[in-house]
């Protein structure tokens, strides 16, 4: 053993940068396979992990503070079935303005919470930055609520007084228990003029899986207090299906990544393995010689290969981690669950499954050169095979082309194996960089999509109600939507209300959005067209579904107030599935006497917002509204977290592609480093040597691109669909094919520079190499 240890040493010392690339290709495929699968085992029921590290609450119920005194509420926590409780908390509505660089905007309809602590018993609130309240003056947001610097101030112009707070962190309750948190001797003086004080309560229960237990379960609490206590209650079960519904596009793409990453470090992998293997056949016949069996000899060079790789995989495992973490804070916030982490036993798998790998790529050519008698092994030694691509080298070096190009070119067909195996690995190389920017311009497209490209708002201000129009009369809104025609400056407008509405004969509840003077779609339509007037539609992909509808059919809409309308379904829109998809677009017209409770406004290039903002204003404040202006701050933090994967997967592949290509050319130059002494010898330049080691790679990287970029591309046409199916919606065919002609070509050179870019260090080193030296070594 001490022999074939000496053995396994002298074969790594001696093939230093083959111990290298093996290093750094397992370093690779561990890292991508650890942070994909943290990723995976994230988005696999992550509510449940969240739910459970957060004791989040099954119940979140409110209680009128005028009907039911803190103590009965207190009480309710020995309630029968109760297992844990928190609160009361002092629960308020409001109206919060936020005023920051590029922002001014107010917020109607949070809903804030008195808490001195984030932890607890039931809803332990997860920090997300920043720190909790200490006092008075401070509020912590929920991250789903708007993301503005630490530091902003947040006023309540409704409260007595209208007093002024200053963000102190950002913070994300499980289910979403609240909008706001503040210290609780101050919330309830920050509730809006005429909301009645109220108390929050949190429950968690024996048993609690199912629509009907929760049922049971909230009418127990409610038993214990005065009749009319409970002002609303919510469960978890909606938010664990909305948190689902947000982590299921994230797998498709994730298995994706994994397979292109796992399929390239194969390759890679057995390519190194199987060249240290091939330069070793004169060596393995005089370990032979000596009295080696084929065993120990099988054992020395997977040993080669195992040792760099035992240090790769460490060192990917610790990389991958390091990936992970900034994903899953990103998985946390796009998911709205909490902490989140990479699962111990990946750390521990992902290696294991790494290194019998490598092992297995290490046997397979070791047992054949295992059997290979000392004689056949001394006699073929390093040599290529008599007469292998010597046609088509002589073929291509006739070319009229300079000769270095020749030679370069006819290289890959004297070691075809070899060189398909690098070209294997650019192919998927080039499919992760086709499919990563593909994946990110779909999403990108709709995220776009998503929102409506207004600069402008328009809201009442008048009486309580901040959230609608419906109290203006006909004349007040025609003389807003005039003077918003007429305000110099102003390119384009609509109007729009929302309403809640029932489809008849199926009893399903939709919100019906009905626009004003909106000649073109504010929404990108999946299929069919826009409306072209009173009694005609658009919907969701959600609303098709669970209606068995589709674009051409019929429907019959009772709103809020009892009025019937029969319209025709003519599109299908995208819409951002905050309602299940449970949604109807129309003109207003088709319910008569509808006036706008928004306008939208869009001024003209170049238009000083603010400006614009305070002269129309002053001619619209007199009938009750107010327009502020629109920030435009529509980032989407899932969105931005499988961008941040997709782009740090694409590096893994192809700096594990490029890995490949960098052995491969460096055996094959040691291979034949007395060939290119010769060609020294009779006046090839060093820069003629890096023009042939460089085009040898070319070739192969065009042929990796021209077969990569379609496969990318197919890939990426197959994968975003089953992404936006899994989100419970189809998607535009213009946000699937976002690849253009030029992006293409592009695309396709990708290949070829992977493979110039991973060569030019052999072909530098090939270039400072003294012919003498060349020729003396064998």
């Amino acid at each position: 053993m001490s022999g074939l240890g000496r053995v396994v040493r002298a074969g790594i010392a001696r093939r230093r940068a083959a111990a290298v690339v093996t290093c750094l290709a397992t370093l690779g495929a561990s890292a991508a396979a650890v942070a994909a699968t943290a990723l995976v085992i994230a988005s696999d029921q992550p509510f449940a992990h969240a739910f459970a590290a957060q004791h989040g609450a099954e119940l979140t119920a409110t209680f009128d503070a005028t009907t039911a005194s803190t103590e009965q509420l207190a009480a309710t926590a020995t309630a029968n079935g109760v297992t844990a409780a928190a609160g009361p908390f002092p629960e308020a509505a409001t109206t919060p303005r936020i005023q920051a660089p590029g922002i001014d905007v107010t917020l109607p309809g949070l809903t804030l919470v008195g808490r001195a602590d984030a932890a607890g018993p039931v809803d332990d609130v997860a920090l997300i930055s920043g720190h909790w309240v200490t006092g008075p003056g401070q509020i912590v947001l929920s991250t789903q609520v708007l993301e503005v610097p630490l530091g902003t101030t947040v006023t309540f112009p409704d409260a007595p007084g209208a007093p002024s707070l200053t963000l102190v962190g950002y913070a994300q309750s499980v289910t979403d228990s609240a909008d706001a948190w503040v210290e609780p001797a101050q919330a309830s003086a920050l509730a809006d003029p005429g909301s009645p004080p109220a108390y929050q309560m949190l429950y968690r229960f024996h048993q609690g899986g199912t629509d009907s237990q929760m049922l049971a379960n909230r009418a127990t609490i409610t038993d214990m207090l005065p009749t009319g206590a409970l002002i609303g209650a919510s469960t978890y079960l909606a938010a664990q299906h909305a948190a689902q519904r947000d982590t299921a596009p994230w797998v498709p793409f994730i298995v994706a990544f994994g397979v292109l990453a796992l399929a390239t470090a194969v390759l890679v992998i057995t390519n190194v393995v199987s060249g240290a293997i091939g330069t070793s056949i004169f060596k393995i016949g005089v370990l032979k010689a000596l009295g080696s069996t084929p065993a120990q000899v099988v054992r020395a060079f997977a040993l080669i290969a195992l040792l760099p790789s035992a240090a790769g995989v460490v060192l990917g495992v610790i990389l991958g981690n390091v990936i992970a973490s900034p994903l899953l804070h990103n998985a946390e916030v796009a998911y709205g669950t909490g902490t989140l982490s990479v699962a111990g036993w990946t750390d521990v798998a992902i290696p294991a499954a790494v290194l019998a790998l490598v092992g297995l790529s290490a046997v397979i050519p070791a047992l054949r050169a295992g059997r290979l008698s000392a004689t056949a092994a001394l006699a073929i030694g390093r040599a290529p095979r008599s007469g292998r691509g010597r046609f088509a080298r002589r073929l291509l070096a006739g070319l009229p082309l300079p000769q270095p190009v020749g030679l370069g070119l006819g290289t890959p067909p004297t070691r075809p194996a070899r060189y398909l195996s690098i070209a294997a690995a650019l192919v998927f190389g080039t499919m992760a960089v086709t499919f990563g920017v593909g994946l990110t311009a779909s999403l990108n497209d709709v995220q776009r999509g998503l929102h409506q490209p207004d600069d402008v708002d328009v809201h009442v201000i008048s009486g309580q109600d901040k959230a609608s129009l419906r109290d203006l009369s006909a004349s007040d809104a025609a003389a807003v939507e005039a003077a918003i025609s007429r305000q110099s400056g102003t390119a384009g407008w609509y109007g729009l209300t929302r309403r809640q509405a029932t489809v008849l004969g199926s009893g399903t509840s939709v919100d019906a959005t009905l626009y004003t003077a909106a000649a073109t779609s504010p929404y990108q339509l999946i299929d069919g067209s826009w409306y072209e007037g009173p009694n005609q539609v658009l919907v969701p992909t959600g609303f098709l579904n669970s209606t068995g509808t589709k674009v051409g059919d019929s429907i019959t809409l009772v709103d809020d107030t009892g009025e019937r309308a029969t319209v025709r379904i003519v599109g299908e829109v995208l819409d951002d599935l905050s309602g299940g998809g449970m949604e109807v677009v129309a003109d207003a017209a088709t319910f008569p006497g509808t006036q706008p409770s928004l306008f939208a406004v869009t001024v003209k290039s170049g238009v000083d917002v603010t400006s614009y903002l305070q002269s129309l204003n002053a001619g619209i404040n007199q009938y009750g509204v107010s327009a502020l202006g629109n920030p435009r701050h529509f980032d989407n933090q899932q969105i931005l977290a499988i961008d941040a994967l997709a782009f740090t997967l694409t590096l893994l592949v192809v700096g594990t592609a490029a890995l490949g290509v960098f052995n491969t050319v460096m055996v094959e130059l040691r291979d034949r480093i007395r060939e290119l002494g010769i060609y020294k010898a009779i006046g090839m330049t060093p820069g003629q040597t890096t023009v042939m080691v460089l085009t040898s790679t070319l070739a192969v990287g065009l042929l990796a691109g021209a077969i990569g970029v379609p496969a990318g591309i197919a890939l990426h046409h197959y994968v975003i669909p089953v992404m936006g199916h899994a989100a419970g919606t189809n998607l535009p065919r213009a946000d699937v094919a976002v690849f253009r002609g030029l992006e293409e070509v592009l695309l396709g050179l990708g290949g070829a520079a992977i493979a110039l870019l991973a060569a030019m260090a052999p072909a530098s080193w090939a270039a400072r190499l003294r012919t003498a030296t060349t020729l003396r070594t064998e």
